[in-house]
């Protein structure tokens, strides 16, 4: 534990200190040293700047939970091996009106940061002043119950130093994680509260507004294309209104999309929705076509790029957004985001190179925003669909698609393609490849070897696997999951923030309806033969499960073609606006 504190003294009358050393005033200080004493023998604590934390891990989670206080600014990060999930308890009620989230502390009668988030929204300022950590994890009831009970069994440190917790869990700790659980699904269900409980005909009162940005913030970032990824052009997955270039093999709709095109497919929809209005004082949403993940890759594989360059371009979109009157209006309430990569991405940190401080910025709070994969506790970002390589131009080819996959010969019974993370230590990836290649059972296709470049073997294997296994990767979302789900493959997850906690819109709340969980810690653990349990799964379930996908999922899983005339279905983009305008509509 590395304590700073500074001896620098102001001056002061020498009677003035006497009375401050004399032993009645001493008492205070001796009880908030047996205090600090007590919490540091059931916990670790340390201090960083002008601010206490203390913290505990469960390796049940991987995670850190923190409970501090003081005056430290909202990026402090402390350092892990491994990528950390952040947690913020959020108010629905709050979040709702005014996407703010309350204080992480207890207040002075002793109530939790959950029961004072039911009386009152607390600013992003407010925060700040008190101290808000990114490394949290799950809720703060967890947080602050957790790190003062905790047992911990073994402490490391960092090669700087900082202490790493690699043990501590209880039953206590299962207690409080399963009330964390509830918390969280709370969250998922207030964001299916805003899906559509009727079909909406027409476009009265549901106006979408596309701001026509200038250039430099979404069509000249797709022109700096060949300068992004060094070891591929990338300009070719932006061809075919960034759908990427035609996979002939797999038949008409068919594209290499690459997962970071989001952002220009869902702009490419938006302009040509129904309900689209050139006027804003006619809109109810208003869509912000901001290209951020493509800002992002633009800088991140070049040298020396200061941080002021990568946060150069968000700090001139919230420049020219407050000169807009319709910005105002509702302080951004009624303001859509679309952001083509994880919301990590957007939430750079110090010690960091990676990122923008984008979704950091106070303007930022309010406005909905749609990733890939989204913050848990922060029920103004919302998770969707990573785009697929299927984007069908009718009714009937996604028809004809579902008849195929649904007919189609599964010799295998799982299927893995992925790649180990060596580097990770907590990562179950090895684990799973060397069960699969372990077992006939299993065919493993190893992404190291680019085979994982080309669509076609993609969906190949997926559609001729019944069970797709989904590890976490390098965060815990992946589009392979969603490829498995077009593709007909029961996808078998073993992080509930994987698809659980993220794709409220898209994916129904009972998870067994469409996938199977098995605990990564399990796995970890070997006390998980994944092979075993998935043969235990009968034929009529595996049935079951695959026609629940394929003919009520996959319709809403997929982007389909701008100029597509669908009757029959909604896909992926026209759920999203629809959620949204329900969202919108019911703002004061």
């Amino acid at each position: 534990m590395a304590i700073a504190i500074s001896k620098k003294k102001s001056k002061r009358p020498q009677e003035q200190e006497r009375k401050e050393l004399s032993y009645p005033s001493r008492t205070p200080a001796i009880l908030l040293l047996l205090f600090l004493l007590f919490l540091w023998s059931s916990s670790t604590t340390f201090i960083t700047g002008s601010i206490v934390h203390v913290c505990v891990t469960s390796r049940k989670l991987g995670n850190l939970y923190c409970l501090s206080a003081g005056s430290q600014r909202a990026d402090f990060e402390m350092p892990l091996p491994l990528m950390n999930i952040t947690s913020e308890i959020s108010n629905p009620q709050t979040q709702q009106l005014a996407g703010k989230n309350p204080l992480n502390v207890r207040d002075n009668t002793g109530k939790e940061a959950i029961d004072i988030a039911r009386e009152a929204s607390v600013s992003t300022t407010e925060r700040r002043s008190v101290g808000f950590p990114v490394i949290r994890s799950w809720v703060d009831k967890v947080k602050v119950k957790v790190t003062r009970n905790a047992p911990i069994s073994d402490v490391n440190s960092t090669s700087n130093g900082a202490p790493i917790i690699t043990s501590g869990s209880d039953k206590a700790l299962e207690e409080e994680i399963a009330s964390a659980r509830k918390d969280v699904e709370g969250q998922m269900e207030v964001l299916r509260s805003y899906i559509p409980k009727k079909n909406h005909s027409g476009c009265v009162g549901r106006g979408i507004y596309v701001y026509e940005l200038p250039p430099k913030f979404n069509k000249d970032l797709i022109n700096q294309c060949n300068e992004m990824l060094p070891w591929i052009d990338f300009c070719k997955f932006f061809a075919n209104k960034a759908f990427g270039e035609p996979v002939a093999t797999l038949g008409s709709g068919w594209y290499n999309t690459h997962q970071y095109s989001l952002e220009p497919i869902f702009h490419s929809r938006a302009l040509k929705h129904p309900c689209r209005v050139h006027n804003a004082d006619e809109a109810k949403l208003f869509y912000v076509p901001f290209y951020g993940g493509l800002d992002i890759l633009r800088w991140h594989f070049k040298n020396n790029v200061s941080d002021h360059v990568k946060d150069k371009l968000s700090f001139e979109l919230i420049e020219w957004l407050r000169l807009q009157k319709s910005w105002t209006r509702k302080s951004g309430l009624d303001h859509v985001f679309v952001l083509g990569k994880i919301t990590w991405d957007f939430r750079r940190k110090e010690q960091t190179s990676w990122g923008t401080r984008l979704l950091e910025h106070e303007e930022m709070q309010n406005p909905m925003k749609l990733l890939i994969e989204r913050q848990p506790w922060h029920l103004n970002e919302v998770a969707i669909p990573h785009p697929t390589f299927f984007h069908p131009r009718s009714d009937s080819e996604t028809a004809a698609w579902q008849n195929k996959i649904m007919q189609a010969h599964r010799k295998s019974l799982i299927s893995f393609a992925g790649a180990a993370r060596p580097q990770a230590t907590d990562s179950i990836r090895s684990i799973l490849i060397q069960q699969c290649n372990s077992t006939q059972k299993c065919t493993f296709l190893d992404c190291k070897k680019s085979v994982c470049s080309n669509p076609a073997a993609i969906v190949e294997l997926f559609s001729g696997s019944e069970f797709c296994l989904q590890p976490p990767g390098d965060s815990p979302t992946r589009k392979s999951v969603f490829d498995s789900l077009v593709s007909g493959c029961i996808p078998v997850l073993f992080d509930p923030f994987t698809a659980y906690y993220q794709y409220a819109w898209h994916l129904p709340a009972d998870s067994r309806k469409y996938s199977v969980f098995i605990d990564q810690e399990e796995v970890r653990r070997r006390k998980a033969a994944v092979a075993e349990r998935l043969m235990r799964i009968s034929l009529k379930e595996r049935e079951e499960m695959r026609r629940f996908i394929v003919y009520d999922l996959l319709p809403g899983l997929i982007y389909s073609d701008p100029d597509a005339k669908l009757e029959r279905f909604e896909d992926a983009f026209t759920i999203t606006m629809n959620n949204l305008l329900e969202k919108v509509n019911s703002l004061p």
